[in-house]
């Protein structure tokens, strides 16, 4: 039998890349569609890339079509908590409304495999500071809204295509659209070996904030909030290194693969640490002290989100690797080194 194709949407991005990677590493044929709007080519490396919105109906019909695709992994998105405060309807368009044309594409195609990239921000704010899948869903943020609304929008996709009789528009009935979508929490890190890692035209994520500040391209770090309920007053999140998350993705594909149902699940290690223990682990690998700056808590950000994180490890046999928060700083400051030295775009 022919291999069939995967597509991946934000292929050039952050995680998307490495999720490429790490697919064309196992012989998978993948197909990256990325409007270069925040990603790079350089992250595609030797991948199929079309420039292109994954919103764009006729677009996705026809590389489903042309590249015989049966997997959509789906990352295209926004991805700012802040930003997504100060301009909403940007991310209602580009991560819920492309997500809504994208799955009509995939409907009309036939397409059978589906994975999302969600985000631990469909919690909100627990009330443990532990989030399971089967807590609700109170998000705090545009951001979280837009992906919970995607969320929606494929498990009732599935639902219909599994159902579907007379629909011309849904899926065949005796091939239902299966999805795995996965929640993430705080990634960081980059590739062990250096050819790929997090290159942000805008960065906010504080592992790469600071490992630009370490690399000499920011003057000092922003700390947002230092009077939450905590041990030490800042926030605590589930940092997870973007090749344990990557891994996910393909151990979601061979879910997929093997006839299971649809599900959703949390990707984190379980364990959070703060944001000064995240600088303090930074600090152990600069060779000269950080410049820290504080200032107010940012509007949307919980005092703490951690993963309850035994599912997926159950339902996906998923091992993570990189549970060391030194190892992932470590391959973050390393990587923006190589990048300062080797720019992209």
């Amino acid at each position: 039998m022919t291999q069939r194709s995967i597509l991946v949407t934000g292929g050039a991005g952050y995680i998307g890349s490495h999720v490429v990677l790490q697919l064309r590493e196992r012989g998978e044929r993948v197909i990256v569609l990325d409007d270069l709007s925040t990603g790079f080519r350089e992250a595609v490396r030797d991948a199929p890339l079309i420039i292109g919105n994954a919103g764009d109906v006729a677009l996705v019909k026809k590389i489903l079509h042309e590249h015989d695709v049966d997997t959509v992994m789906h990352f295209a998105a926004s991805i700012s908590v802040p930003d997504s405060v100060r301009d909403p309807l940007a991310y209602y368009r580009n991560n819920t409304v492309n997500t809504r044309a994208l799955l009509e594409a995939c409907a009309a195609h036939g397409l059978t495999q589906f994975v999302f990239s969600s985000t631990a921000a469909v919690y909100g704010m627990p009330a443990t500071g532990r989030a399971a899948e089967s807590d609700p869903t109170a998000p705090i943020n545009p951001y979280g809204r837009s992906k919970l609304m995607s969320e929606w929008m494929l498990r009732d996709v599935a639902t219909a295509t599994a159902t579907a009789t007379d629909n011309i528009n849904a899926v065949n009935a005796k091939n239902p659209l299966r999805y795995v979508a996965l929640r993430y929490f705080n990634v960081a890190g980059a590739d062990h070996q250096l050819r790929i890692g997090q290159a942000l035209k805008a960065s906010f994520h504080l592992v790469h904030v600071a490992a630009e500040h370490v690399s000499g391209r920011r003057a000092d770090i922003a700390m947002f909030g230092t009077d939450y309920d905590t041990a030490d007053g800042t926030a605590i999140r589930d940092y997870l290194h973007v090749e344990d998350l990557a891994r996910a993705h393909l151990d979601a594909l061979a879910h997929l693969r093997a006839g299971r149902e649809s599900t959703t699940l949390n990707v984190g290690y379980g364990h959070g640490y703060s944001v000064r223990e995240v600088l303090d682990a930074v600090q152990r690998h600069s060779d000269r002290p950080l410049v820290i700056r504080t200032g107010p808590r940012r509007a949307g950000d919980p005092p703490v989100l951690v993963a309850e994180a035994s599912r997926i490890r159950a339902e996906l046999g998923w091992q993570p690797q990189y549970d060391d928060l030194d190892q992932i700083v470590r391959s973050a400051i390393e990587w923006e080194k190589k990048l300062r030295a080797h720019p992209w775009g």
